[in-house]
């Protein structure tokens, strides 16, 4: 059901394979997001009530757009307490965590009463992306919601499809519990279009974020540029590094927990023990037959998971680093050592009892991470991404007049006249 890999080649296929899940976009759904757009930035309202009856069979008016206050109250009612009392406590967590991201601006004085520094201030708006279906998840409405508020960010946005709310209360009582106000009833490429270019109901905001479908994904892709956006979310993967001292059942199940994600996510063990790896295969066949979404991560399993026969923890933090999961869970009698030489990862796990789902829900670090080997250059969503930071330079006329030559003549060096002027001029 899962391969077992020992051979080095076979390794290479396996993680060119799992690159390939996030290559590029289709272009027949460039070429239709395009249009929805394009009608979207021309149309306004109107448009999005098209797409809300052609994709939702909704029939919606402009006024319809917008879920009210009562809406929200009157969906959240059925959400048990146990429920509620859970999410406040991981909504706590949360902040707790972010509010040590708090940048400060900062000067220092340069020179004869000169002065340069950095000024952080939050975006004027965001807008947050909560996608509907089996993927309305109420820990991803708080993991985009509050690094904003507490970055301060005055205006916040959620757009997310007509049925989401009704489909799962839950998602209604976090944004209650949250706080925000300003919810739109609207899904897919159209929603991000209306928050990116705005429409008659709908006041475009300064960045997106928030996960969601390849419609989604392409649109945020091309709306880029006009607005801010987080990342492009690629398929998810968990990857395992474990010894002996693991418990087997423990790792099947967090392998499973990221199988059932999807068909095209990837669960991954690194263990130089092959005794070990039998055991976690068996697991994996014993608990995959009471998993309600066996189906779906028999497949992730079948195509993307794979237990890896490594020559020991050097080589498998090695190879760690050229996957550069989203999450890297450690269970070894070394998970120290291994976890300083791992540089690339969405966010590292340590121990047997730090499985992924206590950071996709409860610990307070983001889930938003960095898929398909973004690791590399990419970092988990936070505070400073919805800040801006401005340059300050106060420049003494003792400074200037002291720097004008060497100024002027590094501008003329570039064949700029006109900036070596600029500066000499204030010397005449």
């Amino acid at each position: 059901m899962i391969q077992i890999i020992r051979a080095k080649e076979q390794l290479q296929s396996f993680v060119g394979r799992l690159r390939q899940r996030a290559t590029g976009a289709d272009p027949d759904v460039v070429t239709s997001v395009n249009q929805i757009i394009k009608n979207v930035r021309e149309r306004g309202d109107a448009a999005l009530l098209e797409y809300s009856h052609q994709f939702d069979g909704l029939n919606l008016e402009s006024t319809d757009l917008r879920v009210s206050n009562d809406k929200l109250l009157q969906l959240a009612a059925s959400v048990d307490r146990a429920v509620l009392d859970v999410l406040r406590e991981a909504i706590g967590n949360v902040r707790s965590f972010h509010e040590r991201q708090k940048e400060r601006s900062w000067t220092f004085q340069y020179g004869e009463g000169s002065q340069l520094g950095q000024r952080i201030t939050p975006l004027d708006s965001a807008g947050v992306y909560v996608p509907g279906g089996t993927a309305a998840y109420p820990s991803s409405v708080i993991m985009n919601i509050v690094p904003a508020q507490v970055a301060g960010v005055p205006r916040i946005v959620i757009a997310t499809p007509p049925q989401t709310l009704s489909t799962n209360p839950a998602v209604a009582a976090t944004i209650l519990e949250l706080k925000v106000d300003e919810v739109y009833a609207v899904g897919g490429a159209q929603a991000i279009a209306a928050l990116a270019y705005g429409t008659q109901t709908i006041k475009s905001v300064d960045k997106i974020t928030g996960p969601g479908n390849k419609y989604v994904a392409t649109a945020k892709k091309l709306v880029f540029g006009d607005v801010g956006i987080d990342s492009i979310a690629g398929p998810s993967e968990v990857l395992i590094i474990a010894d002996d001292s693991a418990p087997a059942d423990f790792v099947a199940a967090d392998m499973l927990a990221q199988a059932e994600h999807g068909e095209d996510a990837s669960a991954v063990l690194l263990t130089a023990d092959p005794a070990f790896a039998s055991r976690v295969a068996q697991e994996l066949e014993s608990q995959l037959v009471s998993l309600p979404r066996r189906a779906i991560a028999q497949m992730s399993l079948k195509n993307f998971g794979a237990i890896v026969i490594v020559e020991d923890h050097n080589k498998a933090a090695e190879i760690a680093n050229e996957i550069a999961p989203e999450h890297l869970e450690l269970m070894t009698r070394g998970n120290e050592e291994i976890g300083a030489q791992v540089r690339h990862a969405g966010a590292i796990f340590f121990g047997p009892y730090a499985p992924e789902a206590v950071g996709d829900y409860f610990a307070g670090p983001n889930h938003v991470l960095p898929t398909g080997a973004t690791a590399r250059f990419g970092s988990p969503l936070g505070v400073y991404d919805f800040v801006k930071r401005t340059s300050i330079i106060k420049y003494s006329s003792t400074d200037m007049f002291s720097a004008a030559e060497k100024i002027a003549l590094f501008a003329e060096a570039e064949g700029l006249s006109g900036h070596a002027r600029s500066v000499l001029i204030r010397k005449s």
